[in-house]
């Protein structure tokens, strides 16, 4: 019965537990599924992550390629992320070029980069006018449950943080590159945002990390991305009903909360990498 009143009316179905304060998954409105984060899962990158949020599951893999500096910025590497949503992680992708849901959420990775200097991209020149690095952060769902964004972002964060690129010269009468795989550096993490995103259900009912299907029954999106000096990087919300200037304060108050959750998460699997290794 429940299942074929979940089937014709998905929105009353989601009314009924909203009214109790619940989900139909079990959580309550703020409550966020079970996070995951395993690093070094790509032995070919310079730094991965995958991280598990409920069903949704983000790879990352960062490959670092030696470059020449713009000559508008000759003394900045640059960073360039990539979100991919193959087929293979949800029916509602198809194949061929990027999908505009897929071009949203690289836009967003990359303005957030931007706006919380996460790295310095004066970090990534060598020889100015010379030489730079250029990171490709690339990003894959492997399976689509909704909020993709947060699960990138954490991805992303704790690929960078586990990025050891070689040590690189110049030749100072070749002027050629010399790189020394045996001393490595990590990225210098100037910033740690983390990303909260928020579903409102009628226009009112605010609630936290949103499924798939919550995302489609939903009036309006938000993403607040904070860091951890409480700086508030970022608000993304792609149209929708409007929000309230008090339920963005309650947005920004939770996203605070679950950004130091995420910290704790990324060091402790770091932590315990360490100590294997």
């Amino acid at each position: 019965m429940a299942a074929g009143f979940k089937t014709a009316e998905p929105l009353e179905y989601h009314r009924s537990f909203l009214k109790e304060n619940c989900r139909p998954d079990g959580r309550e409105l703020s409550e966020f599924r079970s996070t995951t984060l395993n690093i070094g899962s790509i032995s070919t990158a310079d730094g991965s992550a995958l991280v598990k949020l409920g069903n949704t599951t983000i790879i990352c893999g960062i490959k670092a390629e030696l470059t020449n500096p713009t000559v508008d910025a000759p003394g900045k590497g640059y960073i360039v992320p990539n979100v991919d949503l193959p087929p293979l992680c949800s029916s509602r992708f198809r194949p061929g070029p990027p999908g505009e849901q897929a071009q949203a959420a690289s836009q967003f990775i990359a303005d957030i980069i931007e706006s919380s200097e996460v790295i310095k991209k004066e970090d990534l020149c060598i020889g100015r006018g010379k030489l730079c690095w250029v990171l490709y952060c690339d990003i894959m769902c492997l399976d689509y449950d909704g909020n993709i964004l947060d699960a990138c972002v954490v991805a992303l964060l704790a690929a960078l943080k586990t990025t050891q690129l070689p040590e690189v010269t110049i030749n100072k009468e070749t002027s050629a590159p010399e790189v020394n795989f045996e001393k490595k550096h990590k990225l210098n993490i100037h910033r740690h945002p983390v990303s909260v995103s928020f579903c409102i259900f009628d226009d009112s009912i605010l609630i936290v990390d949103p499924t798939a299907e919550e995302e489609s029954l939903s009036t309006a999106r938000l993403t607040v991305v904070m860091d951890e000096e409480d700086q508030l990087c970022s608000l993304h919300k792609p149209g929708g009903t409007p929000l309230s200037g008090e339920k963005l304060q309650e947005c920004i108050k939770r996203a605070t909360a679950r950004k130091g959750e995420i910290h704790k998460l990324i060091e402790k699997v770091i932590k315990s990498m360490k100590t294997a290794q």
